[in-house]
C-alpha cells in the first residue's frame, strides 16, 4: 500500500497529515529529479481552500530552492494544470487540492508532462525521499536557485481551448451552473457566458472555508431545485477542482456519470466517432449502462475504481471515451483526465445536435438499484479473504444469477469492505448485501 499518495494524490487534514514541511520536500524532489542535467519547469495550481496558498508557497519554496522554477496559474481547475502542462513542455504540474474533501483537508496531486496522473515508480521514489529513505538532496546556490513565476496566462489559453471545443452556439439555452465554491467558479461561467448561454450561477462565491460545504457534485439538491425554479434546460455541478461533473436535466432529475457516458457515447456511435464501438467504464458502474449500451451495438470495459485506471486503459487500447459513476469522464482526443467543464461542453453538444431534452437522451439507459455498504472490519485482507464471506459472496452471487450481480472489494485507504449489489428489484439488492455482511459479523470481523 502506498505510504502517502493514493490513487489522487497526497491527501489529508492540512498541517495534520499533509503539513508544509512535506510540501517543501516534495519540491525538493521534483525539482532535483527533473533537473539532473537541466533546469526544471514545474507548472502549480490550487483550488480555492485556505490552506492552499500555504502549500503553493511551500511548494513553490522547495522547488526553487532545488533550483526548478515554479510557474503559478493560482486558483485553477485540475484540468487546466494537465493542459498547461502537456501543451506548454513543462517537466511535471502539481495540482494543490482535496477534490471533493472538506476545507479542512487539502491534497497534493502529482502529473506527468503528458497531462495525467504520475507514474507510480516516481510517486515511490518520492515517498523513500520524504521517509528519508534515499538521504538528502542538494540546495541550489547561487545563480542556479529557481525563480518564481506568475503564469496566469497559461489558465487564460486553457479557457480559450474550452471555448475552441464547443460546436455549437448556446444562444437561447438557460443553464444552470454549481461551482462548489471551488476551482470552476469563475471558469465555467466564463466558457459558458462566452457561448452564449444564459447561466444561473449558484455557490461561486469561495472564502476559503466553504469549497464542497452543501454545494457542489456531492450536493446535487441545490442544483435539481435551482434547475426547476429557474426553468432551465440543463444543469451542470463541479466538485472541488472541477475534473468530475454531474448533471440535472430539465425535470431535475440528476444525471449521474454512468448516464453521461452512455449519452456521449451514444452521440458519438450515431455520428460514426467511435469506430472501435467500446467504452471504459470501472467496476463500479451500474449494469444498467452495460444493458444499454449492448442494446446500441457498444461494448463496455471495466477498470478498477478510479479515473487513473480508466486512462491508462484508454491510452494503452486507443479508447476515446471513458468515466465513472462519480463524473470523471475522459474524452481521450481532447484531454488527458477528467475535466467537468469539458464534460458540460459534451453533454451540450449531444442536446444541440440530437434536438432532444437530456431526460430523453438518458431515457432509454435505466439504471438499476444499487446498494453499497461500507464495513469496518479488524482486518480487511482477511476479512476478505474468510471463508464464510466468501461462501455468502457465492450464495449471493448465484441467488441474483443474470438479474444482476455483487462486487466485494478492499478500500484502498482504510480498513473497510465495500459491500455492493445490482439488480432489478432493490429488495434482492439489499438481501445480497445484508447476507454478505452477516457473514463478516458471524466470522468476527466486524
Amino acid at each position: 500500500m502506498s505510504r502517502y499518495f493514493g490513487t489522487d494524490g497526497f491527501r489529508g487534514e492540512a498541517n495534520v497529515d499533509l503539513t508544509i514541511d512535506h510540501a517543501i520536500k516534495i519540491g525538493l524532489f521534483l525539482g532535483n529529479y527533473y533537473g539532473n542535467d537541466k533546469k526544471a519547469k514545474i507548472v502549480i495550481g490550487k483550488d480555492t481552500r485556505l490552506s492552499s496558498y500555504m502549500f503553493e508557497d511551500a511548494l513553490a519554496a522547495g522547488l526553487t530552492a532545488a533550483g526548478a522554477d515554479a510557474y503559478l496559474l493560482h486558483v485553477t481547475t485540475t484540468p487546466s494544470v494537465s493542459f498547461v502542462t502537456r501543451t506548454e513542455g513543462f517537466d511535471c504540474g502539481i495540482m494543490i487540492s482535496a477534490s471533493h474533501n472538506p476545507y479542512y483537508d487539502n491534497g497534493i496531486k502529482l502529473i506527468n508532462a503528458r497531462g495525467e496522473k504520475m507514474e507510480d515508480e516516481v510517486l515511490r521514489a518520492c515517498e523513500d525521499y520524504l521517509d528519508g529513505v534515499s538521504g538528502p538532496l542538494p540546495y541550489a546556490q547561487r545563480d542556479d536557485i529557481g525563480k518564481t513565476i506568475d503564469h496566469f496566462a497559461g489558465r487564460n489559453r486553457y479557457i480559450g481551448y474550452l471555448i475552441s471545443l464547443a460546436r455549437n452556439s448556446y444562444k437561447g439555452m438557460r443553464v444552470g451552473l454549481d461551482g462548489a465554491n471551488g476551482s470552476a467558479w469563475m471558469i465555467a461561467k466564463s466558457v459558458f457566458d462566452a457561448l452564449g448561454a444564459t447561466t444561473f450561477a449558484i455557490n461561486c462565491e469561495p472564502n476559503g472555508t466553504n469549497i464542497n460545504r452543501d454545494a457542489g457534485s456531492t450536493h446535487m439538491e441545490h442544483l435539481q431545485r435551482h434547475v426547476l425554479e429557474n426553468k432551465l434546460d440543463v444543469g451542470f455541478a463541479f466538485d472541488g477542482d472541477a475534473d468530475r461533473c454531474l448533471a440535472v436535466d430539465e425535470l431535475g432529475n440528476v444525471v449521474n456519470g454512468d448516464q453521461i457516458v452512455y449519452v456521449y457515447g451514444r452521440h458519438m456511435h450515431n455520428k460514426g466517432n467511435l469506430p472501435d464501438k467500446t467504452v471504459v467504464t470501472t467496476i463500479m458502474s451500474n449494469l444498467g449502462l452495460s444493458k444499454a449500451l449492448e442494446e446500441i451495438g457498444l461494448k463496455s470495459v471495466r477498470t478498477d475504481v478510479g479515473d487513473k485506471y480508466v486512462t491508462e486503459c484508454m491510452r494503452k487500447n486507443n479508447h476515446l471515451l471513458g468515466g465513472e459513476q462519480s463524473g470523471h469522464i475522459i474524452f481521450a482526443k481532447y484531454a488527458s483526465t477528467g475535466d467537468g467543464v469539458l464534460t458540460a461542453i459534451k453533454i451540450m453538444q449531444a442536446i444541440i445536435e440530437d434536438e432532444k431534452t437530456l431526460s430523453k437522451l438518458c431515457e432509454p439507459c435505466r439504471m438499476y438499484p444499487q446498494i453499497l455498504k461500507n464495513v469496518w472490519v479488524d482486518d480487511k485482507d482477511a476479512a476478505f479473504n474468510d471463508p464464510l464471506v466468501v461462501q455468502a459472496t457465492k450464495a449471493a452471487e448465484a441467488s441474483l444469477g443474470d438479474r444482476g450481480r455483487v462486487l466485494l472489494r478492499k478500500s484502498g485507504t482504510e480498513p473497510l469492505l465495500r459491500v455492493m449489489a445490482e439488480a432489478e428489484d432493490a429488495r434482492e439488492c439489499e438481501e445480497a448485501v445484508d447476507s454478505i455482511v452477516e457473514a463478516l459479523r458471524l466470522s468476527r470481523h466486524i
